[in-house]
């Protein structure tokens, strides 16, 4: 049987490059593909592989003592859903580009928003009611086939926009409201809570585990609605056969959960397609089509 494991620790790490060929080895032995993030900061990771590879992988790690308190999130999935193994050493492991702003310690981030359970997060909205703002820590594009009822999406393509948003103004009616921030695994939000209270937000909170624990604590009987968009093969996951499609398919707009990348290689831009329009072609634009129909004459 084959899984997913997502995981991520702030910690001051030393000797990236000592770490970086660990992981690689560890994970080569271990027949594991995916992605690793190490940075100063700490270590980001999305493996997939057989169940014993992975438990094996996870039973080394916590013999690591800055890794030892990691909290690991299994998923369905497997080895095939990663082209590669990729294990790369960063400036930072959320590029929002605050170099040496970002402060961490032992204990995480700091100066982050506070950590919510799915359940408190529901006690806080009991209690606050209309107060509470969700605010979409992904990037948009993400959000279109899901997001939390009534959330707030930032107008970003790439993570490192998040700044120049948040200093634009559009924010500054939520400013002295309860915000809930909330990321796929909950690694984005770790410093985007921080870069709010930094910018001024009063009440700044994040969803432990992200909109994946949430997910699965709730499944689709709670506040979310739509598909978890994923980056790996899988493109999204459901958390129940109740799922709504939300998105809706760029060309016939009928609902749908759905992702493409254009068929054109240059562009590779993510679109909403439903199954039955991706069958005639994946292009995002007649412009794209035309250029590729150009380049094959």
């Amino acid at each position: 049987m084959e899984k997913i494991i997502l995981y991520y620790i702030f910690t001051p790490l030393k000797d990236l490059e000592t770490i970086k060929l660990w992981q690689k080895n560890l994970c080569q032995v271990n027949g594991l593909k995916g992605r690793i993030i190490i940075s100063k900061h700490g270590i980001n990771g999305t493996l997939g592989g057989r169940v014993d590879g992975l438990k094996n992988y996870i039973k080394d790690n916590k013999l690591y003592q800055p890794f030892s308190d990691i909290k690991y999130k299994w998923s369905d999935g497997g080895e095939t859903d990663f082209p590669k193994l990729s294990v790369k050493i960063r400036p930072e492991l959320v590029a929002f580009g605050l170099g040496d702003n970002l402060k961490v310690n032992k204990k995480g981030v700091v100066g982050g928003g506070k950590h919510l359970s799915p359940e408190q997060v529901h006690q806080l909205v009991e209690k606050r009611k209309d107060e509470v703002v969700f605010f979409d820590g992904r990037n948009k594009y993400e959000a279109l086939t899901g997001r939390f009822k009534d959330a707030v999406v930032p107008n970003v393509d790439y993570t490192r926009e998040f700044i120049e948003e948040l200093e634009s103004g559009a924010y500054d009616g939520i400013k002295d409201k309860p915000v809930v921030t909330y990321c796929t695994g909950g690694i984005r939000c770790e410093v985007l809570s921080y870069v709010m209270k930094d910018h001024g937000f009063k009440e700044v909170y994040q969803i432990d585990g992200g909109i994946d624990n949430y997910g699965k604590t709730y499944g689709d009987d709670g506040l979310w609605e739509g598909s978890l968009y994923t980056f790996d093969g899988r493109m999204g996951m459901k958390f129940s056969d109740k799922a709504k499609d939300i998105g809706i398919c760029v060309r016939c707009q009928k609902n749908t959960s759905n992702y493409e990348n254009c068929a054109n290689k240059r562009c590779n831009k993510l679109i909403v397609l439903c199954s039955q329009c991706a069958k005639q072609d994946t292009f995002c634009s007649d412009t794209c089509k035309q250029e590729v129909e150009l380049s094959v004459r």
